[in-house]
């Protein structure tokens, strides 16, 4: 063979022919070593692919039949069913083919028969692959240990009769009917003892004809035994797994569905508390209305009518002197009124916040009696004060205040004449006990019924003296806002005795 010989121009410069072979050979090596290389990735990038795909076929197999409708559990089972019918597919396959080409003795016929473990196989992938599952699994239990028994009577003995053992396994993981079980169970261990323990001559014995495919259809029937039960042991491990996880997902669930319950009744029972508490703020609103628009229209009428008498008859100074006590007893009245709503819208108000201070409990009672002296006067009533001072408390006085108005002007108000009102004080460690006795008609049995319920109502005096309603309400809000409690002890005839606690100046002092 002759090679074309190219011109070739050496460069200017001197030419080392040593270096130039070196360099000739050093490129050479590294080609050969690139192409193993790419030849190395090549095979390794095929080996991936066809295990990928194999991956991806094996995928195919396991999901045959599988519809949306279907739950995790089934999903598993059918599963497993696929995946041991196709390997039996290819293992009842095997034998056969092989021993149809490598010996004569071995007949088409017998070809047929000793395959139709396999073709019972492809049929129950054919008709799980149509929706067919509960037909595919009946043909498997009833149709593969029948065909086996085929192979057996026709005179071969291929060494499959563990598979008996494995139909009788997995019927009892598939079947849901016990019927079914018992009968798939049965058929299969029958078939075993008769055919592999009772029936030991058969014409054709693979064990004796091919020594390695009988030991490969012995341990195959191991291997799907094992494997089949690894199958169902580890669909059963995660499927227990999720049931755990569902049933944990659920009871937190639960849990926090309890939560809310307990919430929403917590606010229904506020609703409720709040609905109610509105009700009677409500009905005591339109009373305190009624009462607005009947009451406090005396006092101006009776001011206009005066004015009017002394406009129009020019009336002397006897006569308008006369009129000057109703006068001013109305408007005595209307001006205890005025304070007391004031003081109760205050109380309603959301905004209205409790300013307490150190009060010297003994001057504010007495500041109380100077107030209160002339309605006293009026009636003879004898106020003795036997409170002692250097008592200090620590409350709202404004409200304090309101309520020793109160409980002193109701007992005047239900006090017959020449009787004896005393306002007495207790000191104890922590809380200042008050007491307003009076020597009056007392409070009936069902009036104190009224006041326990706090309900609205209002009595007149021994001197027909007019009630608000609003006094006895309002000294019980304002005592529990200052950490106080209200006791009332009557008879009626016998007088009546209102006592109220307040927290001292000096226990506020020792929690600060």
């Amino acid at each position: 063979m002759k090679f074309l010989r190219l011109p070739f121009h050496q460069p200017t410069g001197t030419h080392d022919p040593q270096i130039g072979a070196n360099n000739t050979a050093g490129k050479s090596i590294g080609s050969v070593f690139s192409l193993s290389r790419l030849r190395s990735k090549g095979i390794t990038g095929q080996m991936e692919l066809l295990s990928q795909k194999s991956v991806d076929f094996l995928e195919e197999i396991k999901s045959i039949g599988f519809t949306k409708t279907m739950d995790q559990y089934d999903r598993a089972k059918l599963s497993i069913f696929n995946q041991l019918n196709f390997f039996q597919l290819i293992t009842g396959l095997i034998v056969p083919v092989t021993c149809l080409f490598g010996t004569a003795k071995f007949s088409v016929s017998s070809f047929f028969i000793a395959s139709l473990p396999a073709y019972v196989s492809l049929l129950v992938l054919c008709m799980n692959f149509y929706y067919k599952h509960e037909a595919g699994i009946i043909i498997y239990f009833i149709l593969y240990p029948v065909v086996t028994s085929i192979v057996y009577l026709n005179g071969m003995n291929l060494g499959v009769e563990l598979f008996f053992i494995l139909y009788g396994i997995l019927s009892v993981f598939f079947l849901q009917e016990i019927s079914q079980m018992l009968f798939a169970v049965g058929l299969s261990m029958i078939s075993y003892f008769v055919l592999a323990v009772v029936n030991t001559k058969y014409t054709y014995q693979l064990q004796t004809a091919n020594l390695f495919f009988y030991l490969f259809n012995q341990f195959s029937a191991i291997a799907f035994i094992f494997y089949g039960l690894f199958l169902i042991k580890k669909e059963n491990t995660v499927y227990q797994f999720g049931i755990l996880t569902t049933n944990q997902a659920l009871q937190e669930k639960n849990m926090k569905i309890q939560r809310q319950k307990e919430e929403i009744e917590e606010k229904a029972e506020l609703l409720k508390k709040q609905t109610s508490e509105l009700t009677e703020l409500n009905s005591l609103k339109n009373k305190l209305f009624s009462v607005i628009a009947h009451d406090l229209k005396t006092p101006m009428y009776a001011l206009r009518n005066l004015f009017s008498h002394i406009q129009q008859h020019n009336l002397p100074a006897v006569e308008i002197r006369k009129l000057v006590p109703e006068v001013v007893k109305d408007l005595n009245y209307t001006t205890s009124l005025l304070e007391n709503l004031l003081l109760w819208a205050r109380s309603q108000m959301q905004s209205a916040s409790i300013r307490k201070e150190v009060i010297d409990i003994s001057g504010l009672i007495g500041e109380t009696l100077k107030l209160l002296h002339l309605q006293a006067d009026e009636k003879k009533i004898s106020v003795q004060d036997k409170t002692v001072d250097g008592c200090r408390v620590y409350a709202d006085k404004d409200m304090i205040n309101l309520v020793l108005r109160n409980l002193v002007s109701n007992a005047i108000k239900f006090t017959p004449e020449k009787g004896t009102i005393t306002i007495s004080l207790r000191q104890k460690k922590s809380m200042a006990e008050i007491f307003v006795q009076d020597t009056g008609i007392g409070i009936s049995p069902e009036a104190m019924e009224k006041i326990k319920e706090n309900a609205y109502f209002t009595t007149e005096g021994t001197s027909n003296e007019a009630g608000t309603g609003l006094g006895l309400m309002l000294c019980k809000e304002f005592i529990s806002k200052n950490a106080g409690k209200l006791k009332i002890s009557s008879e009626p005839g016998q007088g009546s005795t209102f006592s109220f606690t307040i927290p001292t100046a000096g226990e506020m002092e020792n929690r600060a």
